[in-house]
């Protein structure tokens, strides 16, 4: 698995994924609000399957 999710783009999944999960538990929200585990976790774990598909990544190039 090669990360594909780096810098502001990590930054911002994982802020927005928080923000769901604490206004869906808050009950602000409803369940759909549980949808924000999606780009918390693609965050953590800086991979995202969409970008792999469609050969996308925010982190630098790699010096060979």
């Amino acid at each position: 698995m090669r990360l594909n999710v780096c810098g502001i783009d990590r930054f911002l999944r994982i802020a927005i994924g928080l923000v769901f999960v604490g206004l869906t538990l808050s009950g602000a929200i409803g369940v759909w609000g549980w949808i924000g585990v999606v780009p918390l976790l693609t965050g953590i774990f800086k991979f995202c399957p969409a970008y792999a598909i469609f050969g996308l990544q925010t982190c630098p190039l790699e010096k060979k």
